[in-house]
């Protein structure tokens, strides 16, 4: 007779799932919501019982040892079906409610998905928001989110996914430089003004300004004076004076409407249609992410 599984080895396989995925113990129990040493604590005790050693421990991360590399995608399969059977119970409540995991860049979840999140609560009150913003791309399935919104190309075939709003992406500039400089009539004025450009953190390349001029879609780098790394930065050195800058429509609108920000080139805009919510096939039923996706639908 086989021996039945008890509940601290469960506990200590998904522990050890997480862990494996995530590299080390303080982000698999943030994505658990336990503490460290409980994580800690339950993988050691899993070695104990299956008398193997499942890492190989440093200071700052874990490696997966031969043996647990073997385990690892077992546990994994483990911890997507615990998942599922807790996302059938939640969806045969009508009522959204629980924790709704969210993940966006910075950009978006400040602009896009921040500001929807106080009447999100207001209709429904039993549902509380863990909002993750990073410009790293997360594994949806692997860090047990519910739904992410993403700018780009999608790559994850495993997810459902739904366009959302499309947006522009335009030439910024303050009134008092435009009142002193001038406005561009034409993207190849632009060298001869001041311009901020935006390096992507994680290729270190330049930003290469898009324009649509007549039927050609052309693409330029302007020799740039002021260089940041975070969109966000772009915006508020722009605004201060700096000179002229690209940004997402979605960005620059309450710039635009305090009066900080002119659209420049505005003839030249180019429209993207790459924002998009994604979710796991598990959560296709979830009561509070079929909610959260139907706000998102109609505000954006």
């Amino acid at each position: 007779m086989k021996e039945q599984i008890g509940i601290e080895r469960l506990t200590g396989l998904i522990a050890f799932a997480r862990a494996g995925s995530l590299g080390n113990y303080t982000a698999a129990a943030r994505s658990l919501s336990v503490s460290p040493s409980a994580i800690s604590k339950s993988v050691q005790r899993l070695e104990r019982q299956l008398g193997v050693t499942l890492f190989s421990r440093t200071t700052r991360s874990l490696t997966l040892t031969d043996e647990g590399r073997d385990l690892h995608e077992r546990a994994l399969r483990l911890l997507r079906d615990a998942e599922e059977i807790e996302q059938a119970a939640k969806a045969a409540r009508s009522e959204p409610t629980g924790t709704l995991r969210v993940a966006a860049s910075f950009p978006i979840g400040l602009h896009f998905v921040a500001p929807l999140l106080p009447g999100f609560r207001a209709l429904h009150e039993k549902v509380s928001i863990d909002l993750r913003l990073s410009d790293h791309r997360v594994d949806l399935i692997e860090q047990g989110i519910d739904i992410a919104v993403r700018i780009g190309d999608l790559s994850d075939s495993r997810l459902l996914s739904r366009k959302l709003s499309p947006y522009r992406l335009c030439c910024y500039a303050s009134p008092d430089y435009l009142a002193a400089r001038g406005m561009p009539v034409h993207p190849n004025d632009l060298p001869e003004h001041e311009t901020v450009n935006l390096r992507y953190q994680s290729s270190g390349q330049l930003f290469r300004w898009p324009f649509q001029v007549g039927d050609r879609y052309i693409e330029i780098v302007p020799p740039s004076a002021i260089i940041v790394d975070a969109s966000e930065a772009v915006i508020s050195t722009v605004a201060a004076g700096a000179g002229i800058g690209m940004a997402t429509s979605f960005m620059a609108t309450p710039w635009v409407k305090r009066g900080e920000l002119v659209p420049a080139l505005a003839d030249f805009a180019v429209e993207r249609h790459n924002i998009t919510a994604v979710w796991p096939e598990s959560r296709r039923t979830n009561p509070a992410v079929r909610a959260f996706l139907r706000m998102l639908t109609e505000a954006l």
